[in-house]
């Protein structure tokens, strides 16, 4: 019984923890901290848009770093999830 509840419980947090489309457009203009599935995280980004590739298969992510002009992307896949941060208690910090 306990076995079965534990398979059932792993099963939904991943589902809840996959980061997708959806959830990317709700960080859009925000300012995030993005961790990637291969345990690097790319740290005080604005979320700028979503664009797909020529093909339509897959879908990236463009980010801008915090007080600068470039950007960047990363693929939708390789995001595991986002931490919103609140540029209020970083100004105070600083």
């Amino acid at each position: 019984m306990l076995e079965q509840y534990r398979r059932r419980r792993d099963r939904l947090v991943n589902k809840v923890e996959s980061f997708s489309i959806n959830s990317a457009k709700s960080y859009l203009g925000k300012n995030v901290n993005l961790h990637l599935k291969d345990g690097s995280v790319i740290i005080n980004v604005q979320l700028i848009g979503i664009r797909r590739d020529d093909f339509g298969k897959s879908a990236f992510v463009e980010y801008m770093p915090y007080r600068n002009r470039g950007t960047g992307c990363v693929p939708l896949r390789s995001v595991a999830w986002a931490e919103m941060l609140n540029l209020n208690l970083l100004q105070a910090a600083g």
